[in-house]
């Protein structure tokens, strides 16, 4: 058996499909009307036709259920902070903010309250503190990556 992608429920697909293309530079790979496939290999489905495939009723999807999330890399998190602004229905969950092992993450909705979170890629981090002064093995441990991921980034 092999996985293909997850997906996740909207309300308007081309309110999330502006959503994850404008904001978070997601490019369509597949577009099958009520469902879209990004290249990231995630999926987006129409609600309405979703709950029919299922034969679910509308209270049967829950909105906001903070049960999952979508994880997407971006090292210039100011930058992306700035082009959330753009949109004034963005809620938060919180902003840039340091994670125990150093990576600088940022949590929000999307526009049908599924969890986006973005965060520097590990490659980044571990060059960032190889920059402060680190040592190669100071890096690793204070990441919580091999001491081979760090120096292959040297």
């Amino acid at each position: 058996m092999k996985f293909i992608c997850p997906l996740i429920v909207v309300d308007d697909i081309n309110i999330s499909r502006r959503f994850y293309v404008n904001v978070l530079n997601q490019k369509v790979k597949y577009d099958f009307g009520e469902n879209l496939t990004f290249e990231g290999d995630f999926s987006i489905h129409l609600k309405s036709h979703y709950l029919k495939l299922l034969s679910l009723s509308p209270n049967d999807i829950i909105q906001k259920s903070n049960s999952s999330e979508l994880y997407f890399e971006e090292d210039n998190l100011n930058g992306l902070l700035e082009k959330l602004k753009e949109y004034d229905s963005v809620e938060y969950i919180h902003g840039i903010k340091e994670q125990p092992w150093g990576q600088r993450v940022i949590r929000f909705y999307d526009p049908d309250k599924h969890i986006i979170e973005v965060g520097e890629s590990m490659e980044s981090v571990a060059r960032r503190f190889l920059r402060q002064g680190l040592s190669i093995e100071e890096t690793a441990k204070r990441i919580s990556m091999p001491v081979e991921f760090v120096k292959e980034l040297i």
